[in-house]
């Protein structure tokens, strides 16, 4: 079992015949991915041949999943049409749509989402300004190396692309269930809650590690959940404990005001809520093996 992504799920890829997007459609073939088409209004009809085969391109989202039953989008288009694609498959009902663009305007993302919940939430979405999410020897969905982890009993979410990299490679050795890369900006899709509650019900998952960045208040709002729904072990790490205040840092969403958003005032948040916190990537995969370990 994995939470999102499965070795069933049927991908498509909105941009694939980009440069961006062809590239990454080749590592995520390579990684086991069922990638059953790709979308580019102006090359449909077309087909692009990968070493796994040839794909075919649609004009548009509800065009590929009628024909191939795709389940699951990922979108690798420009940020001024990043909007459009992705209200292209929410009006398509496609039920998981992972955007990896940064540098999406917030009003657009605010766009989307809004339009998201209208619909009933039958999308969700992952992103934007994300890595995706990876369910390692089944499938991947975005930009996540393939090649540094392997199937486990771990569960990954994390705001931060390059610390879940590190992660997954620091844990390597005792592999994941399935890592989610929320992405770090101030509207996004799916939450630090929404992926603990999915890895709460997942059996095949023993032990979360959750990594949290200054900035909003996403991070306390997850201890909250934590402390009165999730059983299982969980392990935090939060980026920024050098930083100073009243600056924005890195991710659009980490700007930190007085002590809210620090994170000191998330650590112990979570702390309070029963989770451990390592001051480094390091030392929260250490913490990590201990629990395990027993």
């Amino acid at each position: 079992m994995a939470i999102f992504l499965t070795k069933d799920s049927k991908v498509i890829v909105q941009g694939m015949t980009g440069a961006t997007g062809m590239k990454h459609t080749t590592l995520m073939l390579a990684d086991g991915t069922n990638i059953v088409g790709g979308v580019n209004p102006r090359k449909a009809g077309t087909s692009v041949t990968f070493e796994q085969g040839e794909v075919p391109v649609f004009g548009s989202v509800k065009e590929a999943m009628e024909a191939t039953g795709a389940d699951v989008t990922v979108i690798f288009v420009p940020e001024k049409f990043t909007k459009s694609a992705v209200v292209e498959a929410i009006e398509a009902e496609i039920p998981l749509a992972v955007v990896i663009t940064e540098g999406v305007a917030v009003h657009d993302s605010a766009v989307f989402w809004a339009l998201a919940q209208a619909k009933g939430n039958k999308t969700r979405i992952i992103g934007p300004n994300c890595p995706g999410l990876i369910t390692p020897g089944q499938s991947n969905a975005g930009i996540i190396p393939g090649d540094i982890t392997k199937p486990g009993r771990i569960g990954l979410v994390s705001k931060s692309g390059t610390l879940t990299y590190q992660m997954m490679y620091e844990l390597r050795d005792i592999g994941f269930s399935s890592a989610v890369g929320i992405g770090g900006d101030p509207i996004i899709g799916t939450t630090h809650i929404d992926a603990l509650a999915a890895f709460e019900a997942d059996p095949d998952t023993d032990l979360i590690v959750m990594i949290g960045e200054i900035g909003g208040d996403a991070e306390e709002r997850a201890a909250a959940f934590i402390e009165k729904n999730v059983t299982k072990p969980v392990v935090g790490y939060v980026a920024g404990f050098t930083a100073p205040e009243g600056r924005t840092m890195g991710h659009a969403g980490a700007i930190v005001s007085g002590s809210s958003g620090t994170a000191q005032a998330k650590k112990e948040a979570l702390e309070a809520a029963g989770v451990k916190v390592g001051k480094t990537p390091s030392e929260t995969a250490r913490l990590a093996r201990s629990i395990l370990a027993g």
